[in-house]
């Protein structure tokens, strides 16, 4: 069966493109904020010395910075005013989505509709400013630390006077983010803020596809390893895109009501479920935890002997702890399954949703309203979470084991980075479509107007 979004689709006709100057303003609009953000990127911190950060970057990579770099479109590796990108935001969303989910004040605030949305972003917005300001300070005590020993200096000035400027500015950049990306929510075209993390990512594309051919021209990488690097990449694009589309629907069947032609008639509508209800939130917590303490060694220099007790030991948990070792993908393929189930639980309320059920008439047809019902919710969100956190699992670790095998260092192709980008396209198009959609019920109901008046 055909869904809303293939029906929408095959109604369109782009020819209507053309004559849709609300749709095109929209999309010119975002391309500008879209640039503005990738001029942003190139704009280095006040005091630092460019030069010497490349090098200090080189030295810090492989870890949880690999991920940041990979959001904010190479922001980090340059120390750029929005080094940080939006992820601040990002991590305070998901605390205070979880906060809302366990704590009755914020639970009930929640329930509050619009008001007590607006609630919840503003304290998003204070915990964003709060975790931009604590990683800002930590980021310039870090650069203030390399090459003091020796001439070569990451910060010109180091000082109180560089820390604060440093914060002020990431917080200053992280705040502009924030802002372009509810200008283009609300001007432009899709969700701005996600718009923004996938313009981070699709930058990385040019130097990795150089990059490849570049070692396919000198042979260090083989043809068949590129022709397979292209299937990959198409392959999981398509299993993304049916996986991310498809759902569970449960029917739901309310009471009758009398028509307007005094009949009684049944309303049924559908609950979809979807198959990865948890997003791309289990791959980002996974390989956080597991790249931390890589990054936090990282960071930690030579602080510590490699002769010691506690140092060999770190030495040995890097080495396991690695991209493309075993116990590596064996924790990450565990860490998403474990936090698929624990995200979904958190994200959907069987008991609540039956509620909701109950108090509007509606049931499932062969279960009884109420405890029954959640029960039921529960059993099939379970059965499908299943699918889901295999689905993801398959699509995260698999692009770590080709990486690990053919030794290509590219977080362009990596699991998470593929969910973001198809997702958010795919999101996007829906929209221009709607758009369309939209425009041309309007010149028929235009035509309508003026076939009316003429009569």
């Amino acid at each position: 069966m055909a869904s809303r979004a293939d029906n929408i689709a095959s109604n369109l006709s782009l020819a209507n493109f053309s004559k849709a100057t609300e749709l095109k303003n929209r999309i010119w609009f975002t391309i500008g904020a879209l640039i503005v953000f990738r001029f942003l990127s190139f704009v280095p911190l006040p005091g630092v010395n460019p030069l010497i950060l490349r090098e200090l970057y080189a030295q810090t990579q492989g870890g949880i910075l690999d991920i940041f770099n990979t959001f904010s479109g190479g922001s980090l590796e340059r120390m750029s005013l929005i080094a940080l990108g939006v992820m601040p935001y990002i991590t305070a969303s998901i605390v205070v989505q979880l906060a809302a989910s366990l704590h009755p004040t914020l639970a009930a605030l929640k329930k509050e509709g619009e008001s007590g949305r607006k609630k919840l972003n503003q304290y998003t917005r204070y915990g964003a400013v709060l975790l931009t300001a604590i990683q800002g300070y930590f980021i310039a005590t870090g650069l203030e630390a390399y090459g003091a020993s020796s001439a070569l200096q990451a910060v010109v000035q180091p000082g109180m006077v560089f820390r604060v400027s440093a914060v002020i500015s990431l917080i200053g950049g992280t705040m502009f983010l924030l802002w372009l990306g509810e200008q283009i929510t609300s001007r432009g075209i899709g969700n701005g803020t996600s718009l923004i993390i996938m313009a981070g990512i699709v930058a990385q594309m040019p130097r990795f596809i150089s990059n490849l051919f570049e070692g396919g021209r000198s042979g260090s990488i083989g043809g068949f390893t590129i022709a397979g690097l292209v299937v990959l990449i198409v392959g999981m694009v398509l299993l993304i895109c049916f996986m991310e589309r498809s759902t569970r629907r449960l029917l739901i069947q309310y009471p009758k009501r009398a028509s307007q032609n005094g009949m009684m008639q049944a309303d049924r509508s559908h609950l979809p479920l979807k198959l990865n209800t948890a997003g791309v939130i289990p791959p980002i917590f996974a390989s956080s935890l597991l790249l931390l303490p890589l990054t936090i060694t990282q960071f930690a220099g030579n602080s510590v002997s490699t002769d010691s007790t506690m140092g060999s030991f770190i030495v040995t948990l890097n080495q396991y702890l690695a991209h493309g070792k075993p116990l590596y993908m064996l924790l990450y393929g565990l860490g998403i399954l474990f936090f698929s189930f624990f995200y979904t639980a958190v994200v959907f309320n069987p008991e609540e949703t039956a509620d909701n059920l109950k108090r509007n008439g509606g049931f499932i047809p062969g279960i009884r309203p109420g405890k029954n019902t959640a029960t039921y919710l529960d059993y099939v969100l379970t059965r499908i979470t299943v699918i889901g956190a295999i689905y993801l699992t398959f699509v995260c670790v698999v692009p770590e084991y080709i990486i690990a095998q053919t030794g290509i260092t590219a977080m362009f192709i990596g699991g998470t980075s593929l969910l973001i980008v198809v997702n958010v396209t795919v999101d996007t198009i829906t929209q221009i479509q709607s758009h369309l959609l939209a425009h041309q019920y309007g010149d028929l109901i235009k035509k309508a107007k003026l076939k009316g008046r003429l009569r």
